[in-house]
C-alpha cells in the first residue's frame, strides 16, 4: 500500500495517476479538499481509500504492523505563498510533516515530502542544496515553514530508513487547474491568450534585467512525478534534502513565446507595472542546483520548457479533456 498526502492537489493528483500508469492501485489518498468539493483531479484514478488528515491519522496509527503502507508520500500542505496564519502553517507544514515523519521511523517506512524552492527566498544565498539550510531567508511565511521543518528533519538522529524532502521550484502541468492566484504562469498565460490574444507580465524593477527577461526555473510535472517514483524504487538512495527544478532558468518571454505558438498567436505581450507592495519580494532569478540531485542517479529532465509547453497546451489545455 502507498500513501498519497495532497493526492487532490496538482502533484498529489499527477502522482496518483503516474502510480495507476505503474500497475498500483492500492493507493491511500488524504487531502483536506473532499471529492465532492473537488472531483476533477482524482476523477480518472484507481484508489483504495480517501480520508481527510484527521481521519487519515486516526487510521493509520491503528493499523497493524502488517497492514502499514510501503512508503508514504507527503505532499499536503498549505501552498499558498500570501497565507498570513502562522499558527495554521505551524499545524500543516510543520506538525503534520513531523507526525509522519516520526510514523515512518517508528515503522521503518520511507518517507518523501514536499520541501519547496520558497526556502531560498531572494535568492542571495543561492539555490544550492548543499548549503546551510539555516542561512536562507525565505520571503514569505509559507517559505518560512518549509525551511523550518527541512531543518528540524535534518537534525534528527532517529529517522526513516529512507527519507527525501524535494524541494521543487516553478513546477506547471495539467491537474493544476484549482489553484487560482497560485496555478502557473503556463496555465494563467494560456486563460488569457485564449481571452484577448494578449498575455500581461510584469516590468522589470531591476535594472540589471529588462522588461520579460526575469529568469525562472520552470519544471514539468510528469518530470517531477517521474522523479519521486525513481527515488522511491532506490533502495541505496542517500536520504537528505534535493532539488528538483529543470537546472535551467529561463525567461518569462521564453515561457510566453513557447506559449502562443502553441496556441497558433503572435506573440503579444501587454507590459503592466509590477505592484509596489510585492517589488521588494519579487525573484529575478531562481535556478535550482541539480548536481546532487543527478549524483543519486535520477533520469536526466525529459522536458525543456519548449517541451513541456507543447505536451500541456496540445494534449490537455486544448483538449476535450484537460485532466490527466
Amino acid at each position: 500500500m502507498v500513501v498519497v498526502t495532497g493526492a487532490n492537489g496538482f502533484i498529489g493528483s499527477a502522482l496518483v495517476r503516474l502510480l495507476n500508469e505503474k500497475g498500483r492501485n492500492d493507493i491511500v489518498c488524504v487531502d483536506p479538499v473532499d471529492l465532492k468539493e473537488r472531483p476533477e483531479p482524482l476523477r480518472k484514478a484507481q484508489y483504495q481509500n480517501f480520508f481527510d488528515p484527521k481521519s487519515f491519522l486516526d487510521w493509520l496509527l491503528s493499523l497493524p504492523k502488517n497492514q502499514r503502507p510501503e512508503i508514504i508520500f507527503h505532499l499536503g500542505a498549505i501552498s499558498s505563498t500570501t497565507e498570513t496564519d502562522w499558527e495554521k502553517l505551524v499545524e500543516n507544514n510543520i506538525e503534520m510533516p513531523k507526525t509522519l515523519f516520526i510514523y515512518c521511523h517508528e515503522n521503518s517506512i520511507p518517507f518523501i515530502y514536499a520541501s519547496s524552492g520558497a526556502v531560498y527566498g531572494d535568492g542571495t544565498s543561492g539555490f544550492n542544496d548543499a548549503t546551510n539550510t539555516q542561512t536562507f531567508s525565505p520571503l514569505n511565511l509559507y517559505g518560512r515553514s518549509k525551511r523550518d521543518f527541512d531543518v528540524w528533519a535534518l537534525a534528527q538522529k532517529n529517522v526513516p530508513p529512507r527519507w527525501a524532502g524535494l524541494r521543487f521550484f516553478n513546477v506547471y502541468g495539467p491537474n493544476e487547474y484549482h489553484k487560482g492566484d497560485m496555478a502557473s504562469v503556463v496555465y494563467k498565460a494560456f486563460l488569457q491568450i485564449k481571452a484577448s490574444g494578449k498575455l500581461r507580465l510584469f516590468r522589470s524593477h531591476n535594472p540589471k534585467y529588462k522588461d520579460g527577461e526575469q529568469l525562472r526555473d520552470f519544471v514539468y510535472v510528469k518530470d517531477i512525478t517521474r522523479w519521486m517514483l525513481e527515488i522511491a524504487d532506490m533502495s541505496q538512495f542517500v536520504s537528505g534534502i534535493y532539488n528538483l527544478g529543470y537546472g535551467k532558468a529561463r525567461t518569462w518571454l521564453s515561457l510566453a513565446a513557447a506559449v502562443f505558438r502553441q496556441m497558433n498567436q503572435p506573440l503579444n505581450i501587454d507590459w503592466i507595472e509590477m505592484p509596489s507592495h510585492i517589488r521588494n519580494q519579487y525573484q529575478y532569478f531562481t535556478e535550482a542546483v541539480m548536481e546532487r540531485a543527478m549524483a543519486q542517479k535520477l533520469s536526466a529532465p525529459q522536458y525543456d520548457l519548449e517541451a513541456g509547453v507543447t505536451d500541456y497546451v496540445k494534449n490537455y489545455l486544448l483538449a476535450n479533456d484537460p485532466y490527466l
